[in-house]
């Protein structure tokens, strides 16, 4: 199964950054995905999920209104539009399913 992140780097608060998981079009078509993130030291936590039957999306209370997550099919991948970036965004995030995960990409804010 491949779920391969992307798009990480060093940002400035405020900032934005668009993360990509490839992947392939019959993960996308058949299961729910979604985006994780783990800060060093800290436990993992969920950040958002885009149901695959109707492409209904879910947000955790800290991105909500700052984060989109979007798919696109055709091109077998799974996006995390990131705004207004924060400190406390700091993390690896990893593209998952119910039942896997890739590889994940480092996402640094700092000034």
């Amino acid at each position: 199964v491949q779920l391969q992140a992307s798009g990480g780097g060093l940002v400035q608060p405020g900032g934005s950054l668009t993360l990509s998981c490839a992947t392939s079009k019959f993960i996308l078509e058949s299961y729910a995905i979604g985006w994780f993130r783990q800060a060093p030291g800290k436990e993992r936590e969920a950040v958002s999920c885009i149901n695959n039957r109707d492409g209904s999306t879910y947000y955790e209370d800290p991105v909500r209104g700052r984060f989109a997550i979007s798919r696109d099919v055709a091109k077998s991948a799974l996006y995390l539009h990131m705004n207004s970036l924060e400190p406390e965004d700091t993390a690896v995030y990893y593209c998952e399913t119910s039942t896997h995960r890739g590889l994940g990409t480092q996402v640094t804010v700092s000034s």
